[in-house]
């Protein structure tokens, strides 16, 4: 697809996991153990689920646009009651998004992510996260790497904006800056980020194959596609 990005672009929104965080580094023990605790301690069931929900049980790799990769812990529960979890969906969330606060104390960063987001904020741009996690969630990872002095917004599935893939987080983050969704541009690794920007007409929907996503998932539904954030500074300049 022809990258259309403008020279109007004044923000990025993020995706996380995937996007600025390796996915598999980051959250392979904690989605084993949101399964094994969805099969209220069966190891068997446990391996059901985490492999229903996407990763696998041997390597914990996550497949792209599974469960684990683009879903929220409602939907990702509701997957797992379908599946076999007895536990009832409402507590089940609940247990979900602790373990993903949890999950946030150990984060393994995709690159020099204050080095990254320096030099974006240096270009003029502002910055923000949009995440199928929960907000709680986001916020912990964003102090636990220190960049909470880049980041001006920041939206999860429970913050009242929609899920992924409807259009309402890019719709938040344009009205938070006082700007159009055509002068934002979305940073993600899956389908549902890709999904979203087009959705909220976005000025740019950018794939990185740095998460689950893969060439093959992402170039239909991308205008470019880089290998990392790390590409992003060089890509901006080339417009």
């Amino acid at each position: 697809m022809t990258w259309k990005m403008s020279k109007t672009i004044k923000a990025i929104l993020f995706d996380k996991d995937g996007t600025l965080i390796d996915f598999d580094k980051t959250w392979a023990a904690t989605n084993r153990k949101g399964a094994l605790i969805a099969a209220d301690g069966e190891p068997e069931l446990a391996d059901i689920l985490l492999n229903e929900c996407g990763t696998d049980p041997v390597t914990g790799k996550t497949r792209a646009d599974s469960m684990f990769a683009a879903a929220n812990a409602s939907e990702i529960a509701a997957h797992m009651v379908i599946h076999g979890s007895p536990i009832e969906h409402g507590k089940l969330v609940r247990l979900l998004d602790q373990i993903f606060i949890d999950g946030a104390e150990s984060p393994w960063p995709i690159c020099d992510l204050n080095s990254l987001l320096d030099k974006l904020t240096g270009a003029g741009l502002t910055l923000g996260i949009a995440s199928s996690d929960g907000e709680a969630s986001i916020r912990r990872t964003v102090e636990v790497l220190g960049l909470s002095r880049h980041i001006s917004f920041v939206a999860g599935y429970d913050s009242g904006y929609g899920p992924k893939p409807e259009p309402g987080m890019i719709n938040a983050f344009a009205a938070h800056l006082g700007v159009s969704p055509a002068e934002i541009a979305m940073v993600g690794d899956n389908g549902h980020d890709m999904e979203m920007a087009r959705a909220a007409g976005a000025g740019a929907a950018i794939g990185v194959l740095s998460g689950t996503g893969t060439r093959e998932t992402l170039t239909q539904l991308a205008d470019v596609l880089v290998g990392s954030v790390a590409d992003l500074p060089a890509l901006l300049a080339d417009r």
